[in-house]
């Protein structure tokens, strides 16, 4: 997948206002629309331009996208694959349809950064798009917002209280961009799994003519950690041991996420991956998920003459080993 340069695109400068970047679309939009112009690749140009105007016109999806390309990361038509998270904190009004101009699909590009949070907000969070009529109603609900947030594990165990910043962006009075940012207490729930989302009421956009605010949905995400990741709710737990623990086996000590010390019991000859169940030890819930003690076997360094002659001594007990015989 190609990273896009929409600034490119519009041919606009970073710094460009809402009125410069209305004025670049509605040039290229009558260069390019596939009604009147005669450029062979009329319309996949007017693709393009929708796409990165459908972006830049958005202070919310424009703030994001110069968040992720800030300082020259990315460069147009270079591969590109979003890094993990890369939009959490971020919040998004409801909105965007997913697609261009008479129907036209959007790039891989933009829905891998923006499609999924649109299709969302759309199915999961039942946005007010479907209010609208012919004219404007006398009440009309504000609009959902949508959010990814980033969370430990260990969250999920306990549940919390987390002050979360949560980064928008508006249009100042001369039409530029800037950085809107706010806090939110929110309570996080005992068993919150990845991709859950969590309801704010009314703590989307105001309602119209009187109507009820829209909701802020909270999409759950968990912070990258090499102690242990979570699959719905069973949790993997990456769990050091000796060579001697693996091959004679016996009770070794584990803190697991959730914050418990138990023992568990390595079977003899376990080989480095293998999986120990902890049943009813991953993410809480009725029927809770189940936590995977997966063994990673580390070799203790040889530093002091007593060491060293140790692993000699193990070379010689061995004698008949060869690491590389089936290979």
């Amino acid at each position: 997948m190609e990273f896009k340069d929409y600034y490119k695109i519009l041919g606009v400068d970073k710094n460009a206002s809402a009125d410069d970047i209305k004025k670049a679309y509605r040039k290229l939009a009558r260069k390019y629309h596939p009604d009147v112009s005669k450029v062979a690749d009329a319309a996949d140009r007017m693709a393009e331009v929708n796409e990165a105007n459908t972006v830049l016109s958005d202070p919310e999806k424009r703030a994001a996208y110069d968040n992720l390309g800030k300082e020259g990361a990315y460069r147009a038509g270079q591969d590109f694959r979003p890094p993990p998270n890369w939009d959490a904190g971020f919040e998004f009004t409801d909105g965007g349809d997913g697609a261009g101009m008479d129907g036209a699909a959007f790039s891989d590009f933009f829905e891998q950064m923006f499609g999924r949070a649109a299709r969302e907000q759309r199915g999961g969070a039942g946005g007010s798009r479907a209010h609208f009529r012919s004219g404007p109603p006398p009440q009309q609900r504000g609009e959902d917002h949508h959010a990814k947030i980033e969370l430990d594990l260990q969250d999920a165990y306990q549940g919390a209280e987390r002050m979360l910043t949560l980064r928008g962006a508006k249009l100042d009075d001369s039409g530029h961009m800037v950085n809107e940012d706010r806090q939110l207490q929110v309570t996080i729930p005992k068993g919150v799994r990845e991709g859950q989302l969590i309801r704010l009421s009314g703590q989307g956009s105001p309602g119209y003519g009187g109507g009820p605010n829209g909701d802020l949905f909270l999409e759950v995400q968990f912070k990258p950690d090499a102690r242990w990741r979570a699959q719905d709710r069973d949790v993997y737990q990456s769990v050091n041991i000796a060579p001697w623990e693996a091959e004679l086996g016996g009770p070794i000590q584990v803190t697991t996420p959730g914050g418990n010390t138990v023992e568990v019991n390595v079977p003899a000859h376990s080989k480095p991956g293998r999986k120990l169940r902890l049943k009813e030890r991953g993410i809480p819930s009725a029927t809770p998920g189940d936590l995977y003690l997966e063994l990673h076997v580390v070799l203790p360094p040889a530093h002091t003459d007593e060491q060293k002659a140790a692993y000699s001594a193990m070379a010689k007990a061995f004698a008949g080993f060869n690491p590389r015989s089936g290979q």
